[in-house]
């Protein structure tokens, strides 16, 4: 998540732009030439004195003509006719091009002579390379005046861009720290500390602009303890993403809520950050502590691969100044090495359904100590066979004070409905993402349902989807390449179409066996390439909840059945802050009119699918 900005810019009409390097500012080219082309269109007044004055858009600003030399200056302040010009002493001033921390006294007194600090600031036309101490004596009113107009300006200028900004927010508090210590100590200093503190907030802006992904408070504005942001300081996490602001109040009260977004929004921290510090806290005060085969947190998943990344984001945690134990029962792995873990004092247990309903009945796990259960992609756990036989077990074996969290990235209607049926005062929590894919993606639409006159079967449908995916990966090489099928079949066909054109190929579906898929995984996620391409060619399966870094593309071999699943699928790329990705979805037949609505949808914002109404 790691995005670079140019510190703030001194907010003015006149587009300039500030980049601090080595303490100094320096300006845009460009400036002079925009300016005068604003001017052109305003009345020449004859000023007198051998200039010519010049009316700018700017309010309380004006252009100076030298008659002689051709040499323009902008002053600012007093732009009415009666004002004096200043005389050519202040016009022809130049700025010291010493570092203000290591001038002399004397040097500040000169300058302070021949640059008086009133309301008349004189920029000279060409670029000045070099300390602008001008600017650092401008009057903090002056600024804010001017930025009003310069911010919505800048602000509509990102809107329209479609790269996003490209510095992290940990640089962004820095530049701004450094702008600020470069700022003269005077009379004005406390407004200076509030100018940079908007700027810090027209930064968050453009990076909202970019994915919408950061919210405008800090982790420590909604509730984060001290251990918490030592935690997060150590994975360079700065500010939370919306979702995560929007559920923290909520999760540390001990609600139970409905806690949906987009994929790639941080939903997963969305609920370990609060309800690991409240047990955590509960510890502090000595309300609680823990106990073998006695969670005081369960959370459930749909796969094995998914309880592995919750676990290594506990471990993480706790590593980091939080501790708290953690383990996970899934299938696949030595059941006996489970149980063992289950005999030692336990805070968090991450299960899947077949595993924590086996875990319950066979009288391995007690859920008398249980503060909260979080069922994560809970739409795609109510596919699942032994899905309600564990949350009918989850809920008449928990104390009635036990905090239920749903979290998913698609919600739709009859999900929601046995929800709210099971749990009427739950907490429903969308973030601004919910049911739309990143603003980051691009969508692609390849029509592979072959010429007119052809007979359209499986098999040519097949072979025409063949021949685009082996055209696509022969562009170029790209990093890392997620290809979707529906069927297990289907996924070995193009697993042998690319290991015969000599790409690297990872398969990834439930016909493998756990020790495999698991390494398949982790190869993939840990592998750096640069000259050559990987592909994981995988089902729906890699599609539940897993981060995988790095993704460039995906491609859906085959079209989903329904739109939740293409709303995961094309999840996988585009992700986090500023995420770009590409997303190639083969269609035939009628898929081409339906994949054309949904990326229709896309375009304009609206829901995949309807959003329950809370």
């Amino acid at each position: 998540m790691l995005l670079k900005a140019s510190p703030p810019a001194l907010p003015i009409n006149l587009k300039l732009s500030f980049t601090a390097v080595s303490n100094s500012t320096f300006f845009s080219s460009n400036n002079f030439c925009e300016i005068g082309a604003k001017s052109s269109r305003r009345a020449i007044v004859a000023a007198g004195a051998g200039y010519t004055k010049r009316s700018l858009d700017t309010p309380g600003a004006y252009e100076l003509l030298d008659e002689e030399s051709g040499e323009k200056f902008i002053v600012w302040g007093g732009a009415d006719d009666e004002t004096p010009i200043p005389t050519k002493d202040v016009l022809q001033w130049k700025p010291s091009k010493k570092d203000s921390r290591n001038s002399s006294a004397a040097s500040e007194d000169d300058a302070a002579v021949s640059r008086p600090r009133g309301a008349v600031i004189v920029l000279p036309s060409p670029v000045i390379k070099g300390v602008s101490r001008s600017f650092e004596r401008l009057r903090a009113g002056r600024v804010r005046d001017l930025g009003r107009v310069s911010s919505s300006e800048k602000g509509q200028k990102d809107a329209n861009s479609h790269s996003g900004p490209n510095v992290s927010v940990q640089e962004e508090t820095l530049l701004a720290k450094q702008n600020r210590s470069n700022v003269m100590k005077d009379d004005d200093a406390a407004d200076i500390d509030s100018i940079s503190s908007r700027v810090r907030e027209s930064k968050l802006k453009k990076l909202n602009a970019a994915g919408d992904f950061f919210s405008r408070k800090s982790f420590k504005d909604v509730g984060c303890a001290d251990y918490m942001l030592q935690f997060l300081n150590s994975q360079l996490i700065a500010y939370p993403s919306h979702i995560q602001a929007m559920s923290f109040p909520h999760v540390i009260e001990g609600k139970s809520c409905i806690i949906a977004d987009q994929s790639g929004s941080g939903k997963t921290l969305a609920y370990l950050l609060p309800v690991i510090q409240s047990i955590r806290q509960d510890e502090l005060e000595g309300l609680a502590k823990s106990l073998p085969q006695s969670p005081r947190v369960v959370i459930i998943v749909p796969t094995a691969e998914l309880a592995s990344q919750v676990l290594r984001n506990c471990r993480l945690m706790s590593k980091s100044g939080v501790p708290f134990r953690s383990m996970i029962a899934t299938g696949g792995f030595k059941q006996k090495t489970q149980l063992e873990s289950l005999r030692n004092e336990l805070d968090v247990l991450i299960a899947t359904p077949g595993r924590f309903l086996y875990l319950v009945q066979e009288g391995f796990l007690q859920l008398t100590n249980l503060k909260c259960a979080v069922l994560d992609e809970v739409d795609i756990l109510f596919k699942d066979e032994d899905f309600q036989p564990a949350l009918e077990s989850l809920m008449n074996l928990s104390p009635v004070t036990t905090q239920y969290l749903f979290v998913t990235a698609t919600l739709p209607v009859n999900v929601y409905n046995k929800l709210v049926e099971n749990f009427p005062d739950c907490q429903v929590i969308m973030g601004p993402g919910m049911h739309r894919t990143s603003s980051g993606l691009e969508e692609i639409l390849v029509d592979c349902s072959g010429d007119d006159g052809v007979e359209k079967t499986p098999d040519t449908a097949f072979l025409n989807k063949k021949s685009a995916l082996l055209k696509l990966v022969e562009e170029g090489p790209v990093t890392k390449t997620i290809i979707f099928c529906n069927k297990i079949e289907t996924c070995r066909k193009v697993e042998n179409a690319l290991t015969r054109s000599h790409k690297k190929v990872l398969p990834f579906h439930a016909a493998l066996a756990q020790d495999l898929r698991v390494a398949n995984m982790e190869e993939f996620c840990q592998t750096r390439l640069k000259d050559r391409s990987l592909f994981l060619v995988c089902t729906d399966r890699a599609s539940r909840g897993i981060d995988i870094p790095g993704v460039e593309q995906v491609v859906l071999f085959d079209f989903p059945r329904d739109p939740s699943e293409y709303v995961r699928r094309v999840g996988r790329t585009a992700r986090g802050a500023g995420g770009k990705g590409r997303a190639f979805i083969f269609v035939v037949g009628k898929q081409v009119s339906l994949a054309s609505r949904i990326i229709e949808r896309n375009r304009k914002g609206h829901p995949l699918h309807d959003v329950p109404s809370n």
